[in-house]
């Protein structure tokens, strides 16, 4: 397609030098060192486990599953009713007596994350009811911990920036850094596998699932920050998880509810998707999480990566030489039914080369179709040891046999630590974008602009514990001085809501309107010309993707900044530098392009002005 090739173009115009140095530098096949490290005695103790296992507890062990509940043996009846429905057990407790589960991952929505200590004791209860099993086997616990807007365990935790914030802070010690903390926190609570760092390069502005989950639109500097977030995590005592590969950056589908086709040729993946994950397996990285996503220049079958095996065996295992675990995305997102049912899904996940299978939508159908597929000969059993030994190579390096329990005093000390924090504020302030200021207006004094009115886009926390944003903004001016009013116009304004925020304008010294994935017939553009036709100075923020300012360039806006998410930790430092307390040093990690002409680029990567 057209866009595509522009896309190309302009990644090849901002970043070809780096390009280059990822394509050389990285890709050569990694040796067998860059796998995770195995040791002979472990793996003969390991394989005596395995030779001790029945058929159904080794099936078990592939599963990584969800489930209801503050508690694994107490929850409340609606998530036990939620249970019965879903996975026809009351209890996690009896979802792993019942199944053998090898891990669980952890939802807010499903009601695992009230509070650190609880998490913690959740992990605890999980972890006896896995060693009351006749194998006494530790459980995996993972969640999707990747900070800015996909974040599991929220405040009173440290919240930190995400991937395209840290990717415009271009600090290699920062990234690093970030995901150490990230990690800590999450040992603490008894969590051991953290589905992080996103290691797509979002070339495609539109893409709708990847977006600012990603580090930026050039594969080497991708690279980079993914080594160095495998490297935190990992230095922190969590299983770190590159995703999703074969790479999901140039997508305008989301495969959460289809499944996406991405027409990169096998030198296109090359140079654009395979830099990150090259990188990450020279950093040891523990697992590999598959994408749903049809790639036809690597497996012309166009089946979803998640079930290929010249895509999982024959470029993963055998071309890039890893050896440590493949997880799949969750198998009950469509990009992976739409081809196959959900009894074949896991079948065929397994004979491509997966090891664990991620919360599939009905986890009897799925575990009891592996079973057959084994006791009918189509998987081998010799095949799911391949696999369960990975999982306890990984079980057995985060120390799991040895001591897989948490203490509450060990959360007190860790978790939301004020030096955590701190360093999250200071990291931040590093990521913050300030795109234009075209009258100098910035920084606002509070002399000349000390009364400040927020509006615009009040997306819900990612954690559900922060936010408004328009409220944390208001409250982070109060704080350095300035009186600020908050007024929550949403994603699309009506009429009678601009003319509430018009109304409320009046007599300020300045505006702050939040806005979020702006469009050229987005009413946020209508509620900013509005404001700016008060006469009154406004300052956007883009708090999830930078493009906003291509839709607003032209309105009369006194000066753009990016803040890449919504949490408060990213807006306390947007506000920060807005007032001068900070400066900014963020530049674009994806280059801007123009609202009226997509061939051009309106704002090149590494672009940010600064006072």
């Amino acid at each position: 397609m057209p866009h595509r090739t522009s896309r190309r173009t302009l990644l090849t115009a901002t970043a070809a030098a780096t390009a280059a140095a990822a394509t050389g530098a990285l890709a050569a096949t990694p040796s067998a060192a860059s796998a995770p490290t195995t040791n002979a005695s472990t793996d003969r103790r390991l394989r005596r486990i395995i030779a001790g296992m029945s058929l159904e507890e080794k099936v078990g062990q592939l599963f990584v599953m969800r489930v209801y509940g503050h508690s694994a043996t107490d929850p409340d009846q609606a998530d036990i009713d939620a249970n019965l429905k879903e996975i026809g057990v009351r209890t996690a407790a009896e979802l792993i007596s019942t199944y053998h589960v090898g891990g669980i991952i952890y939802f807010t929505w499903a009601h695992n994350t009230r509070d650190p200590l609880q998490i913690a004791d959740l992990s605890n209860g999980l972890q006896r009811a896995a060693l009351a099993g006749r194998s006494r086997l530790p459980l995996l616990v993972s969640t999707d911990q990747e900070h800015g807007i996909v974040c599991r365990v929220g405040e009173p935790a440290t919240l930190l920036p995400g991937a395209m914030a840290l990717g415009a802070g271009g600090s290699r010690s920062d990234t690093r850094r970030a995901a150490w903390i990230a990690g800590a926190e999450l040992a603490a609570l008894g969590v051991n596998q953290n589905y992080a760092p996103d290691a797509d390069v979002n070339v495609n502005p539109a893409n709708p699932v990847i977006g600012v989950r990603s580090f930026g639109s050039d594969p080497a500097a991708v690279a980079a920050l993914v080594a160095e977030q495998v490297k935190g995590y990992q230095g922190a005592g969590v299983a770190s998880t590159a995703k999703h590969f074969p790479g999901h950056g140039d997508t305008s589908t989301d495969s959460h509810t289809g499944l996406p086709v991405i027409n990169h040729t096998r030198a296109q993946w090359e140079e654009l998707d395979a830099p990150p994950f090259r990188a990450a397996i020279r950093a040891r990285i523990d697992s590999i999480m598959t994408a749903h996503i049809v790639v036809p220049a690597l497996d012309p079958s166009e089946d979803p990566a998640t079930l290929s095996r010249p895509i999982l065996t024959g470029i993963l295992r055998e071309e890039l030489g890893y050896d440590g675990v493949v997880v799949t995305d969750s198998l009950g997102m469509e990009g992976v039914r739409t081809k196959y049912g959900d009894d074949r899904v896991p079948v065929l996940a397994l004979l491509a080369g997966v090891d664990q299978l991620l919360n599939p939508p009905n986890l009897s159908v799925a575990w009891n179709a592996v079973l057959e597929a084994v006791r009918g000969g189509e998987i081998s059993e010799a095949r799911v040891d391949e696999s369960i030994l990975r999982i306890l190579r990984l079980k057995s390096r985060l120390g799991l046999f040895r001591d897989p329990f948490v203490s509450r005093r060990g959360v007190e000390r860790t978790v939301g630590s004020r030096a955590h924090r701190a360093a999250a504020d200071r990291i931040a302030e590093r990521t913050t974008t300030l795109l234009a200021d075209p009258g100098a207006l910035l920084p606002l004094s509070r002399r000349s602009h000390r009364d400040l009115l927020m509006v615009g886009a009040d997306p819900a926390s990612p954690s559900g514990t922060t936010g408004p944003p328009t409220s944390t903004l208001a409250h982070a001016f109060g704080e350095l001085g300035f009186t600020a009013r908050a007024l929550s116009t949403g994603t699309a304004p009506n009429q009678a809501k601009i003319a509430e925020a018009v109304a409320a304008a009046e007599g300020r010294d300045a505006v702050v309107v939040a806005t979020y994935n702006v469009t050229a017939t987005s009413s946020q553009r209508t509620l900013v010309r509005a404001l700016v036709a008060t006469g009154v100075p406004v300052v956007t923020v883009a708090v999830r993707n930078p493009y906003d300012v291509a839709h607003l360039t032209g309105t009369g806006v006194a000066a753009s900044l990016a803040a890449y998410s919504w949490t408060d930790v990213e807006l306390r430092a947007a506000a920060r530098v807005i007032a001068g307390h900070a400066a900014p040093e963020g530049t674009l990690p994806v280059p801007v392009q123009r609202a009226d002409d997509p061939a051009q680029v309106l704002y090149p990567v590494g672009h940010g002005l600064s006072y």
